[in-house]
């Protein structure tokens, strides 16, 4: 046996060495986000919530109210922010040091893995270890500068991606969850699940977002609870958190996706455009995040 090191993985020096790697990993994330004034990790514990819909149009909202934003989409297996903000033919652009620049749209600094895979309708087969890997790479070589906002759109559930996501970023930056929920009962006790996730990892919870908060006709203004109600209540007497606002039902908020045009950019007059820019100012004026 050679004098060079051979083991199988398992013993105090390669411990230590990966105990170095993961530091070395750290302090590059930390130093790369040190522009960036909050974090803001969008969840949700079911889907069809309109989770990354609400993602999508907080990020658009804070640029239309002149902060500079950036909006991080670590859903690996449904990057729909591509989407939304019109970049399917977006091309990423990196330096030969691994630097990653995300791409703008209204005035967002947009990442998503939908930009990095040639082929939009493509499967991500991925393992926990490979999205993982990703997502760190996200944070820690997307070059974002400096923002007042990075609103990050996590998949539905508690699993690797919204974990990852939440145990990398420092605690000296500034950070904190807001939960999506719709009206209904049923959607509460699934997105409940999102909540207690904060809890155990003791990650700051901004406050709670219903979508699909009832009908208003754009003829009369009568409003409509099409969805019955009740649900964000319910979750912030629960878990004593704010319920930053409600997002009423409007048809054109989908179109507005559909077309690439985030509603909150373009539409911002309306109740739904309306709604999301008082929840910027909530999550503006919240003493939640964790700055330290």
């Amino acid at each position: 046996m050679s004098e060079e090191h051979q083991c199988n993985g398992d013993c105090g020096h390669c411990a230590h060495a990966a105990e170095e790697r993961q530091q070395i990993s750290d302090c590059k994330l930390k130093k790369n986000l040190s522009g960036v004034k909050r974090v803001v990790v969008v969840l949700s514990g079911k889907g069809g919530v309109g989770k990354s819909t609400v993602a999508a149009n907080l990020a658009a909202a804070l640029a239309h109210a002149g902060k500079k934003a950036g909006l991080l989409d670590v859903d690996v297996h449904g990057p729909s922010v591509v989407e939304m903000f019109g970049l399917r033919d977006a091309a990423l652009e990196a330096t030969e040091d691994g630097t990653i620049f995300p791409v703008e749209s209204h005035g967002v600094k947009v990442m998503s893995v939908g930009l990095a895979v040639p082929d939009p309708d493509a499967a991500i087969i991925w393992r926990g270890p490979m999205k993982i890997g990703v997502i760190r790479q996200f944070l820690e070589q997307v070059a974002w500068g400096e923002l007042d906002c990075l609103v990050v759109d996590a998949p539905p559930g508690t699993g690797d991606e919204p974990l990852t996501v939440c145990q990398s970023l420092p605690e000296t930056t500034a950070r904190g969850a807001v939960v999506v929920t719709t009206p209904q009962k049923v959607a509460a006790a699934d997105v409940s699940r999102s909540l207690a996730f904060c809890d155990q990892l003791a990650f700051p919870v901004v406050g709670i977002v219903e979508n699909m908060s009832g009908f208003v006709c754009p003829h009369c203004g009568e409003r409509v609870d099409v969805f019955s109600s009740g649900a964000a209540d319910a979750l912030a007497a629960k878990y004593d958190a704010p319920v930053l606002g409600r997002i009423p039902l409007d048809p054109r908020v989908c179109a507005s996706g559909d077309a690439g045009e985030p509603f909150a950019a373009t539409a911002a007059d309306t109740p739904a455009g309306k709604a999301f820019a008082e929840i910027v100012a909530a999550i503006d004026a919240s003493d939640a995040f964790a700055a330290k």
